[in-house]
């Protein structure tokens, strides 16, 4: 497919010349031809042209002065000068304001400006190439810079959603799935945290065992699913007895652990009495049975300057347990680390 030919506005007022110039380049230009400098600035209104020949002694506006106002309002436009008085002045002004690219003299060869005008299509079709690469260029980069802004924000959204799985997993592995509360890997991670921070900041710590009293036999009457609406339900209750600054932890089937900071031995009668209570107080429903439960509580207790280790804690909070279940269960039992035989001792 041959390229397209160049437009040529031709501005004469000379009839002859224009018809000679448009005879001669219309073999290998689109001409087309005007008389004055407002006719041409019309002509343009409608259209670019690629090449101006504008002579420079025109009625009204000079020719000079119309290559200012073309290069101002089409500045891609190839602009030429020609003239029949060679004047210093007028090439000076041609080539300071209306930046010409070739300055011609009357009266012409045909093919020297044949040549002339073949140079300035060339000229002309290199900077429209020039423009085209230019803008192609910019375009690319365009839809390379939003593909690159669309990967990015698919790599955030995969990132958000892998960190929200990952989350996810993480926070099943550390949760009881029955109940919803921490299980007995993250229940023993919160103890072995409080106990960092108790040993940096001293402060008193209770540690108390909660266990279902006969839930063997709500298994038996009600099957597992029933026991495990017990469960699930027991669940809140704890939660609901505690201050925001404790925990509780399902750390067997029936067993509860709860971690209580800054809670000296009269703080952990407290909270073993409410827990105690509010489980007797409740009442679970399976299957349109009325299930009512007790527990049983034991604390251990350690005061300020009283350090302690995890086997400790617990070993004093199971006898507090196994003391509460041999007084008859439902009963709550807090025991004093610093009351209690090293651990080991015999009995």
């Amino acid at each position: 497919m041959s390229p397209p030919r160049c437009s040529v506005l031709v501005v004469d007022d000379e009839a002859p010349v224009r018809t000679t110039l448009a005879a001669l380049l219309s073999g290998e230009f689109d001409v087309q031809t005007t008389e004055s400098a407002e006719a041409a600035q019309h002509l343009f209104a409608a259209r670019n042209f690629d090449l101006l020949l504008a002579d420079q002694q025109l009625p009204g506006m000079a020719g000079v002065q119309l290559l200012e106002w073309v290069r101002q309002h089409s500045p891609r436009t190839i602009r030429l000068l020609m003239t029949g008085r060679g004047r210093f002045e007028d090439a000076v002004q041609a080539i300071n304001c209306g930046r010409v690219h070739r300055y011609l003299f009357k009266p012409w060869g045909a093919e020297e400006l044949l040549q002339i005008l073949r140079e300035a299509a060339h000229t002309f079709a290199l900077e429209r190439s020039n423009v085209q690469l230019l803008e192609e260029t910019r375009r690319l980069n365009l839809e390379l810079e939003q593909r690159v802004r669309e990967r990015t924000r698919e790599l955030e959204e995969a990132n958000r959603q892998l960190h929200q799985k990952n989350g996810l997993l993480e926070k099943l592995a550390l949760t009881d799935p029955l109940t919803g509360l921490p299980n007995r890997r993250a229940t023993d991670a919160l103890v072995e945290a409080e106990l960092l921070r108790r040993a940096r900041y001293p402060s008193a710590l209770a540690l108390g065992v909660i266990d279902v009293d006969h839930f063997k036999e709500v298994n038996a009457r009600y099957l597992l699913p029933g026991g495990d609406q017990v469960l699930a339900g027991l669940a809140r209750t704890f939660t609901a007895s505690l201050r925001a600054v404790d925990s509780v932890g399902r750390i067997g089937g029936e067993e509860f652990l709860v971690v209580a900071p800054e809670t000296g031995a009269e703080g952990a009668r407290v909270l073993a009495e409410r827990i105690r209570a509010a489980v007797a107080g409740s009442c679970h429903y399976y299957k349109q049975h009325e299930i009512r439960v007790t527990v049983s509580v034991g604390f251990a207790v350690a005061a300020a300057d009283l350090q302690a280790c995890y086997d400790q804690f617990k070993h004093v909070a199971a006898a507090s347990l196994a003391d509460a279940k041999t007084d008859g269960r439902n009963r709550s039992v807090v025991r004093d680390l610093a009351d209690a035989p090293p651990l080991g001792a015999a009995p």
